[in-house]
């Protein structure tokens, strides 16, 4: 099977940094393999990776201050994480995404870093786009005025095309994302990763730490078996120093389009995420049901928030928003609408 090349534009960007390729988990009290005593310390005596770490290149990344710097106009950003796949994290960034930019003086950006199942153009109706490379770097593609999105499916010759690649890889194109896209003026910039705490995660943690991120944003189902992994998406965050902002309960119950009645399709058998945001100490931002209609808006590209603004999944957005702002200090919601000011 031939390999995907993602197309560059010269002159754009140097080659990805080369990082260490551990054949073990690190050791407790690791130095880190790019610290300036890795392979030396007493934690490396017994470590396999001990030859690796101490002839990988040391010192800072010199990308990180790029990076910092095309980040500098970039006022919010948001990670968007999930412990299990299939609890509509992508469709909870694509909602949460048009529901900032319900506000037309808000500019949004939605950088997906899931390299191998990207949906979100799917979702936004930008499945059939490509990127455009100027002088300045890549334009993400606009799916409304003040709506930008960047990902990898935009570059690939067929909707079909699987990305079968390593780690070493995934991290260069996300760097590319952050260091080479044209974001410009941004209010928020939505950061849609794929489930679990692996590669993407940490590459995107340490790229954007220098610049800051506002916190994580987690989503899961109601259900015993997401939860698990939920405590093991919240672990990291704590381990890598993101905050938490909350957790979001997705596909909490079903509600019918016709009635209005709602039922639960996924039982919280052990409390969902609220009983677990209070086990853990942290913030329950609020739970978004299922309607079958967002299902087909994302599958259609449409805006769920202009087709159905009444629809109760749009009601438990605007509150998750507005808890979200709650949590970073933020002016409610309330007064940028008597304002006329961006949400």
């Amino acid at each position: 099977m031939a390999s995907i090349q993602v197309p560059t534009h010269p002159g754009l960007m140097a080659p990805p940094r080369s990082t260490p390729q551990l054949v073990a988990p690190e050791p407790e009290h690791c130095p880190g393999p790019e610290s300036e005593k890795a392979g030396q310390g007493d934690a490396c005596a017994s470590c396999p990776n001990q030859k690796i770490c101490a002839t990988a290149p040391k010192g800072p990344d010199p990308d990180l201050p790029l990076i910092h710097a095309r980040m500098s106009t970039v006022v919010h950003k948001l990670l968007i994480l999930s412990g299990k796949g299939g609890v509509g994290k992508s469709t909870f960034t694509s909602m949460l995404a048009y529901a900032f930019a319900q506000s037309p003086t808000t500019q949004v950006g939605v950088c997906d870093i899931d390299i191998c199942g990207p949906s979100i153009p799917r979702m936004m109706g930008a499945e059939n786009q490509s990127i455009h490379s100027s002088s300045s770097g890549w334009s993400p593609v606009y799916v409304a005025d003040n709506l930008g999105v960047m990902s990898i499916q935009f570059m690939l010759p067929g909707q079909d095309d699987a990305i079968i690649w390593r780690g070493p890889k995934k991290n260069g194109l996300i760097k590319q994302f952050l260091k080479d896209v044209e974001w410009g003026d941004l209010d928020w910039l939505l950061v849609d990763t794929p489930p679990g705490t692996s590669d993407e995660h940490l590459s995107v943690c340490s790229y954007l730490k220098s610049s800051g991120v506002d916190g994580a944003v987690v989503v899961t189902t109601p259900q015993e078996v997401s939860l698990l992994d939920v405590r093991k998406e919240i672990d990291f965050c704590r381990k890598a120093g993101i905050k938490v902002l909350g957790v979001v309960e997705n596909m909490s119950g079903f509600v019918c389009p016709n009635c209005a009645g709602e039922s639960q399709i996924f039982h919280a058998t052990t409390g969902g995420a609220r009983a677990l945001c209070k086990e853990m100490g942290i913030p329950f931002l609020g739970a978004v049901p299922l309607d079958p209609r967002i299902g087909i808006a994302c599958d259609y590209g449409e805006s769920f928030f202009d087709a159905y603004p009444e629809s109760p999944a749009c009601e438990g957005l605007m509150g998750i928003i507005q808890k979200l702002r709650d949590q970073m200090g933020l002016p409610p919601l309330e007064l940028y609408e008597e304002e006329g000011m961006e949400i």
